[in-house]
């Protein structure tokens, strides 16, 4: 400490072990930019999937074939400005995929016929009224338009078709108003309507010819690493969970909620649980598209829902499996240990169940030999778990039973062997009263006479009662994992008949095992 005049300066010494608070540390510099972190994950984006550069590409080159119509002198000079109605309409329709562009393409050509045959109907109503009386039937007529679209498109059978009955409101709108102010309405609503079905032609040209994303190659793609993404889950659990050994003390807190949805096992298997709204997407998106590869006219694309949709049960399965390895109570290692191997060649054959139902599928070849066998060896490793777990359910029970006991046992027989007097007194556990010199022989005392030192008297049959609880939850425990597991092999069933129907209507080459 050193005092000038007026001022007194403290000089303190921390040693390297003192803690200080987060506010006395110097702010750290970013390694990185927020920017550059932005610009890294959108590069990890784009190269994940190179249909999205080629669909990038497709929608700039359409867009620039159409607004060459407005540089060109002869197309401006017969559609003038109406042109711009082209440009909307690839803008609109363009979709990622083939089917989903000619979906977009019917719903925007079938609303602008709509649209354009009120806008000519209501058109030569005007022209046959006064002309007091057109601001009046133009705003009822767009009103009507407008309460019917509405109301039709909520209507379920016809949701598919919304954006059909948008495009009528909306193109009926702009044909009717523009028409208001015009000398020639009715050449101006067709000539619009010719500008929407140049952009609608060369939006479905582009789409399709130039490097073409095909919907239904997309479905086949995502079914298949759906199954390769199940049978990876299930075999990375089953691992885990054999491989704990119960020194983990597993406490369940909000860290561990928030840390449970990142780990692969569970990621994938909510990808798929996720991926329902898009796999109906792909699915009515390829029912539109042409013949193309390997997949001919009239392909069972609704078949691939229903193979996808029982996968999604094998997937909540695998789920509650990841669920068992974040409870509170876990299996004795023991329980684990003796029925590890059928554990493990149980999750080995369905594993190479679902790898082979994905390889059929990705070859396009029915095995229909060798996935019987597949499932038939499935089925009798389960049946081993099952035997191994009822015996040594049997053994542990028996076990746990005689721990009980000899605890009992331990606690209320009086010890007076040497032996065991002398092993006590080295716990610390027998003193020798004040006064009196050397050891001495005392009865163990009951635990009904022990207190805590809070004061709080130990009942006995409360402990056991807890040991014996803990016991049974620990063995439900181990059983729910067992449980789980054999649900989700009855799974397989359901899902290999749902892939034999598949090859069937798809028909598949026969590449059966003679």
């Amino acid at each position: 400490m050193h005092s000038d005049k007026g001022s007194v300066r403290i000089d303190v010494i921390l040693s390297p072990s003192a803690v200080v608070p987060d506010f006395i540390h110097k702010p750290r510099k970013k390694e990185h930019f927020v920017i550059s972190t932005y610009f890294r994950d959108f590069w990890e984006f784009v190269k994940g999937d190179k249909y999205r550069v080629a669909f990038s590409l497709k929608t700039g080159l359409a867009v620039m074939i159409v607004s060459l119509l407005l540089l060109i002198s002869q197309p401006y000079e017969v559609f003038s400005a109406n042109i711009i109605y082209a440009v909307l309409t690839v803008i609109v329709m363009f979709e990622y995929t083939v089917g989903a562009t000619l979906i977009r393409g019917f719903n925007r050509a079938s609303g602008s016929l709509l649209a354009g045959i009120c806008a000519l109907t209501v058109i030569q109503i005007i022209l046959v009224t006064s002309h007091a009386a057109e601001p009046y039937i133009i705003g009822v007529s767009i009103f009507l338009i407008a309460v019917v679209t509405s109301l039709v498109k909520l209507w379920p059978p016809l949701v598919p078709y919304e954006h059909c009955f948008r495009v009528i409101l909306f193109t009926y709108c702009l044909l009717i108003d523009s028409a208001y102010r015009n000398t020639n309405p009715v050449f101006s609503a067709l000539s619009r309507l010719y500008c929407i079905g140049i952009g609608a032609v060369v939006g479905v040209l582009v789409n399709v010819l130039v490097f073409p994303i095909w919907a239904g190659e997309q479905l086949h793609r995502e079914l298949i690493a759906s199954f390769h993404a199940v049978a990876d889950s299930l075999q990375g659990c089953v691992k885990k969970y054999l491989n704990s050994d119960g020194s983990e003390n597993i406490v369940f807190s909000q860290s561990m909620t928030d840390d449970f949805p990142y780990e692969p096992s569970f990621q994938n298997c909510r990808a798929i649980l996720d991926s329902s709204a898009r796999i109906d997407f792909l699915a009515n998106s390829a029912k539109w598209e042409p013949p193309h590869g390997r997949f001919q006219l009239s392909y069972p694309w609704s078949q691939y829902v229903k193979v996808v949709s029982i996968l999604r049960h094998c997937a909540y399965e695998v789920m509650a499996l990841n669920g068992c390895l974040k409870s509170e109570i876990q299996a004795m290692y023991c329980m684990k240990l003796v029925a590890e191997p059928e554990i493990h060649e149980a999750a080995r054959r369905a594993t190479e169940l679902l790898r082979q139902l994905a390889n059929d599928l990705s070859s396009m070849k029915h095995n229909p030999g060798e996935t019987i066998i597949l499932l038939k060896s499935v089925h009798y490793s389960m049946y081993q778990l099952q035997e191994s777990v009822e015996f040594n359910s049997i053994l542990f029970a028996t076990l746990r039973n005689n721990f009980l006991g000899n605890l009992t046992d331990c606690y209320n027989t009086p010890k007076t062997d040497a032996y065991t007097n002398d092993i006590l007194k080295s716990e610390e556990i027998i003193e020798s009263p004040r006064g009196e010199e050397g050891p001495q022989l005392h009865q163990l005392p009951s635990i009904e006479d022990q207190e805590t030192e809070a004061g709080v008297k130990i009942d006995s049959h409360e402990i056991f009662r807890r040991a014996k609880y803990l016991g049974s939850m620990e063995a439900l425990s181990f059983s729910t994992f067992v449980s789980l597991l054999i649900k989700f092999v009855s799974r397989l069933d359901h899902l290999v008949d749902s892939v034999d129907e598949l090859s069937k209507l798809a028909k598949f080459k026969d590449n059966s095992i003679v």
